[in-house]
Protein backbone atom coordinates (compact mmCIF):
# COMPACT_ATOMS: atom_id res chain seq x y z
CA UNK A 1 0.00 0.00 0.00
CA UNK A 2 1.65 3.84 -1.41
CA UNK A 3 1.72 6.35 1.17
CA UNK A 4 -1.10 7.94 -0.78
CA UNK A 5 -3.57 5.13 -0.13
CA UNK A 6 -2.42 5.26 3.56
CA UNK A 7 -3.26 8.64 3.65
CA UNK A 8 -6.37 8.38 2.10
CA UNK A 9 -7.18 5.41 4.25
CA UNK A 10 -6.42 7.55 7.40
CA UNK A 11 -9.40 10.46 6.25
CA UNK A 12 -12.03 7.58 5.66
CA UNK A 13 -11.30 6.66 9.11
CA UNK A 14 -11.86 10.02 10.29
CA UNK A 15 -14.93 10.13 8.24
CA UNK A 16 -16.43 7.12 10.16
CA UNK A 17 -17.00 9.19 13.18
CA UNK A 18 -19.77 11.05 11.45
CA UNK A 19 -21.53 7.79 11.21
CA UNK A 20 -20.75 7.13 14.79
CA UNK A 21 -22.57 10.32 15.39
CA UNK A 22 -25.34 9.88 13.79
CA UNK A 23 -25.59 5.96 15.74
CA UNK A 24 -25.26 7.71 18.70
CA UNK A 25 -27.70 10.76 17.71
CA UNK A 26 -30.39 7.39 17.10
CA UNK A 27 -29.82 6.07 20.24
CA UNK A 28 -30.24 9.55 22.26
CA UNK A 29 -33.48 10.21 20.56
CA UNK A 30 -34.70 7.08 21.95
CA UNK A 31 -33.44 7.66 25.26
CA UNK A 32 -31.20 4.81 25.14
CA UNK A 33 -28.53 6.67 26.98
CA UNK A 34 -26.25 3.34 27.31
CA UNK A 35 -26.11 2.68 23.65
CA UNK A 36 -25.44 6.61 23.01
CA UNK A 37 -22.46 6.43 24.99
CA UNK A 38 -21.22 3.63 23.60
CA UNK A 39 -21.27 5.04 20.03
CA UNK A 40 -19.80 7.72 21.66
CA UNK A 41 -16.55 5.91 23.11
CA UNK A 42 -16.30 4.24 20.01
CA UNK A 43 -15.90 7.64 18.38
CA UNK A 44 -13.45 8.77 20.92
CA UNK A 45 -11.47 5.71 20.24
CA UNK A 46 -11.31 6.65 16.37
CA UNK A 47 -10.67 10.02 17.49
CA UNK A 48 -7.58 9.05 19.43
CA UNK A 49 -5.60 6.82 17.03
CA UNK A 50 -6.91 8.99 13.62
CA UNK A 51 -4.50 11.47 14.68
CA UNK A 52 -1.05 9.73 15.33
CA UNK A 53 -1.92 8.13 11.89
CA UNK A 54 -2.35 11.14 9.99
CA UNK A 55 0.72 12.60 11.60
CA UNK A 56 2.70 9.26 10.64
CA UNK A 57 1.39 8.80 6.88
CA UNK A 58 1.63 12.57 6.37
CA UNK A 59 -1.65 13.45 5.26
CA UNK A 60 -1.20 17.27 4.68
CA UNK A 61 1.84 15.75 2.06
CA UNK A 62 0.47 12.44 0.50
CA UNK A 63 -3.97 13.42 0.17
CA UNK A 64 -3.99 16.84 0.55
CA UNK A 65 -7.36 17.35 -1.22
CA UNK A 66 -9.13 16.44 2.03
CA UNK A 67 -8.73 19.25 4.74
CA UNK A 68 -8.44 16.27 7.56
CA UNK A 69 -8.08 19.02 10.78
CA UNK A 70 -11.45 20.48 9.79
CA UNK A 71 -13.17 17.19 9.16
CA UNK A 72 -12.20 16.35 12.77
CA UNK A 73 -13.31 18.69 14.13
CA UNK A 74 -16.89 18.58 12.43
CA UNK A 75 -16.95 14.96 13.86
CA UNK A 76 -15.73 16.19 17.35
CA UNK A 77 -18.35 19.09 17.77
CA UNK A 78 -21.45 16.46 17.09
CA UNK A 79 -19.69 13.98 19.02
CA UNK A 80 -17.62 15.96 21.85
CA UNK A 81 -20.19 18.91 22.31
CA UNK A 82 -23.66 18.76 20.53
CA UNK A 83 -24.56 15.65 21.21
CA UNK A 84 -23.74 15.17 25.01
CA UNK A 85 -25.13 18.48 25.29
CA UNK A 86 -28.50 16.70 24.07
CA UNK A 87 -28.46 14.15 26.33
CA UNK A 88 -27.64 16.11 29.47
CA UNK A 89 -31.09 18.53 28.42
CA UNK A 90 -33.27 15.07 27.73
CA UNK A 91 -31.92 12.87 30.36
CA UNK A 92 -33.63 15.02 33.03
CA UNK A 93 -30.39 15.34 35.39
CA UNK A 94 -31.01 18.84 34.36
CA UNK A 95 -34.50 19.60 34.76
CA UNK A 96 -36.63 23.41 33.76
CA UNK A 97 -34.08 26.53 33.90
CA UNK A 98 -30.65 24.63 34.11
CA UNK A 99 -30.99 22.95 31.37
CA UNK A 100 -31.47 25.18 29.06
CA UNK A 101 -28.30 27.38 30.97
CA UNK A 102 -26.23 24.17 30.26
CA UNK A 103 -27.14 23.29 26.74
CA UNK A 104 -26.34 27.18 25.90
CA UNK A 105 -22.85 26.95 28.13
CA UNK A 106 -22.04 23.79 26.40
CA UNK A 107 -23.35 24.79 22.42
CA UNK A 108 -21.84 28.08 22.29
CA UNK A 109 -19.11 28.49 24.20
CA UNK A 110 -17.70 25.55 22.65
CA UNK A 111 -18.37 26.35 19.07
CA UNK A 112 -16.12 29.73 20.24
CA UNK A 113 -13.78 27.42 21.28
CA UNK A 114 -12.60 24.85 18.29
CA UNK A 115 -12.84 28.47 15.89
CA UNK A 116 -9.90 29.32 18.54
CA UNK A 117 -6.39 29.41 16.62
CA UNK A 118 -4.57 29.41 19.84
CA UNK A 119 -6.31 26.56 21.45
CA UNK A 120 -3.34 24.51 21.44
CA UNK A 121 0.23 25.14 23.79
CA UNK A 122 3.91 24.40 22.91
CA UNK A 123 3.59 20.84 24.24
CA UNK A 124 0.56 20.26 22.05
CA UNK A 125 -1.69 20.98 25.44
CA UNK A 126 -4.87 22.76 25.50
CA UNK A 127 -5.31 26.36 26.34
CA UNK A 128 -8.63 26.20 28.51
CA UNK A 129 -10.82 23.30 28.76
CA UNK A 130 -10.68 21.35 25.38
CA UNK A 131 -14.85 20.68 25.25
CA UNK A 132 -14.67 17.17 25.97
CA UNK A 133 -18.46 17.35 26.86
CA UNK A 134 -18.74 13.84 26.05
CA UNK A 135 -16.47 12.76 28.77
CA UNK A 136 -17.60 14.95 31.39
CA UNK A 137 -21.73 14.17 30.56
CA UNK A 138 -20.92 10.32 30.84
CA UNK A 139 -18.86 11.00 34.40
CA UNK A 140 -22.29 12.58 35.27
CA UNK A 141 -24.46 10.02 34.17
CA UNK A 142 -22.08 7.43 36.12
CA UNK A 143 -22.44 9.69 39.52
CA UNK A 144 -25.48 11.41 39.46
CA UNK A 145 -24.26 14.48 41.17
CA UNK A 146 -27.10 16.81 42.56
CA UNK A 147 -28.66 18.93 40.56
CA UNK A 148 -26.78 21.96 41.48
CA UNK A 149 -23.50 20.38 41.49
CA UNK A 150 -23.79 19.38 37.13
CA UNK A 151 -24.82 22.75 36.58
CA UNK A 152 -21.46 24.53 38.94
CA UNK A 153 -19.64 22.02 36.27
CA UNK A 154 -21.06 23.11 33.47
CA UNK A 155 -20.38 26.42 34.12
CA UNK A 156 -17.13 26.49 35.86
CA UNK A 157 -15.27 24.15 32.57
CA UNK A 158 -16.59 26.47 30.31
CA UNK A 159 -15.43 29.49 31.71
CA UNK A 160 -12.26 27.70 31.92
CA UNK A 161 -12.20 27.07 28.28
CA UNK A 162 -10.98 31.16 27.87
CA UNK A 163 -8.39 30.84 30.58
CA UNK A 164 -4.62 30.14 30.41
CA UNK A 165 -5.44 26.70 32.14
CA UNK A 166 -4.21 24.11 30.71
CA UNK A 167 -5.40 20.68 29.70
CA UNK A 168 -3.12 17.44 28.50
CA UNK A 169 -3.68 15.74 25.52
CA UNK A 170 -3.47 12.06 26.43
CA UNK A 171 -1.59 11.40 22.94
CA UNK A 172 0.33 14.54 22.34
CA UNK A 173 1.55 16.19 25.49
CA UNK A 174 4.88 14.59 25.92
CA UNK A 175 5.27 15.48 29.79
CA UNK A 176 4.24 12.37 31.70
CA UNK A 177 2.79 10.99 28.35
CA UNK A 178 3.24 7.22 29.89
CA UNK A 179 0.94 8.46 32.75
CA UNK A 180 -1.40 10.41 31.24
CA UNK A 181 -2.43 7.70 28.27
CA UNK A 182 -2.56 4.71 30.71
CA UNK A 183 -5.15 7.15 32.97
CA UNK A 184 -6.90 7.69 29.22
CA UNK A 185 -6.95 4.16 28.36
CA UNK A 186 -8.14 3.07 32.04
CA UNK A 187 -10.73 6.06 31.58
CA UNK A 188 -11.94 4.42 28.56
CA UNK A 189 -12.28 0.81 30.06
CA UNK A 190 -14.10 2.30 32.75
CA UNK A 191 -16.68 4.27 30.64
CA UNK A 192 -17.08 1.32 28.38
CA UNK A 193 -18.07 -0.80 30.93
CA UNK A 194 -20.00 1.95 32.49
CA UNK A 195 -22.29 2.55 29.64
CA UNK A 196 -22.88 -1.58 29.11
CA UNK A 197 -23.70 -2.33 32.28
CA UNK A 198 -26.21 1.02 31.96
CA UNK A 199 -24.81 3.25 34.79
CA UNK A 200 -25.29 0.49 37.51
CA UNK A 201 -24.56 1.31 40.72
CA UNK A 202 -22.02 0.66 42.75
CA UNK A 203 -20.08 -0.71 39.68
CA UNK A 204 -16.04 -0.37 39.66
CA UNK A 205 -16.35 2.07 36.85
CA UNK A 206 -18.02 4.98 38.86
CA UNK A 207 -14.55 5.10 41.22
CA UNK A 208 -12.65 4.69 37.98
CA UNK A 209 -13.91 7.09 36.37
CA UNK A 210 -14.09 10.17 38.91
CA UNK A 211 -10.10 8.91 39.38
CA UNK A 212 -9.25 9.13 35.97
CA UNK A 213 -11.17 11.75 35.33
CA UNK A 214 -9.43 14.15 37.97
CA UNK A 215 -5.96 13.37 36.51
CA UNK A 216 -7.21 14.05 33.09
CA UNK A 217 -8.24 17.48 34.21
CA UNK A 218 -5.96 18.52 36.59
CA UNK A 219 -2.69 16.91 35.05
CA UNK A 220 -2.00 20.12 33.00
CA UNK A 221 -2.64 22.62 35.90
CA UNK A 222 -0.39 20.47 37.61
CA UNK A 223 2.49 20.70 35.07
CA UNK A 224 1.95 24.62 34.91
CA UNK A 225 2.73 24.52 38.52
CA UNK A 226 5.11 22.50 38.76
CA UNK A 227 8.19 23.78 36.87
CA UNK A 228 9.76 21.08 34.62
CA UNK A 229 12.50 19.49 35.60
CA UNK A 230 12.35 20.25 38.85
CA UNK A 231 14.46 18.27 41.33
CA UNK A 232 14.58 17.37 44.94
CA UNK A 233 17.42 19.55 46.97
CA UNK A 234 19.00 17.24 49.74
Amino acid sequence: MNARIKALSVHLLTATGAVLSMLAMLAAVEGNWSMMFLWLVVALIVDGIDGPLARRYDVQKNWPTYDGVLMDLIVDYLTYVFIPAYALFKSGLLPGWTGWIAIIFIVYGSVIYFADTRMKTKDKSFAGFPACWNMVVLVLFATHPPQGVILAVVVLLTITMFTNLKFIHPVRTTRWYPVSLTVCMLWIVCAGWAAWTDFAEGSFAEWGLILTSLYLVFAGIAQQIVPEGIRRVR
